[in-house]
C-alpha cells in the first residue's frame, strides 16, 4: 500500500492506494482531509490517520508546499520540517 499526501498550510489530504502491478488509475481504499495547523507534525497526523485506517503502508509520497532539497523540506505556512530518512523511520516504511 502507498500512503499519498498533499500537504498544505491550511489542509492536508491523505489517502492509501494499492500498489499492484496493474496499469491505469487506482482508487484510494481510504482517504481523509485534516486541518494542518492542528498537528505538531506530519508524523502526528499520519499516526491519527493510520489509527482510523489500518492498512500495511509500504511506501509514501508527499507533495509539499515548498522546495525539497536533499530529502528535506520546510513547509510554507507551517512550522514543520520534513526529512525523508526521519519520516521513513517514524512512519515505519521502506520507501
Amino acid at each position: 500500500m502507498l500512503l499519498a499526501g498533499d500537504i498544505g498550510g491550511t489542509k492536508t489530504n491523505l489517502a492509501v492506494f494499492p500498489t499492484n502491478d496493474e496499469q491505469g488509475w487506482r482508487k484510494p481504499v481510504a482517504e481523509a482531509t485534516f486541518s494542518s495547523g492542528r498537528y505538531a507534525s506530519l508524523e502526528a497526523m499520519v499516526e491519527e490517520f493510520q489509527a482510523q485506517h489500518q492498512y500495511p503502508i509500504e511506501r509514501a509520497s508527499f507533495g509539499v508546499a515548498g522546495p525539497v532539497v536533499a530529502g528535506r523540506a520546510t513547509i510554507t505556512n507551517l512550522p514543520w520540517v520534513l526529512e525523508e530518512n526521519h519520516l521513513k523511520k517514524e512512519l515505519n516504511i521502506r520507501r
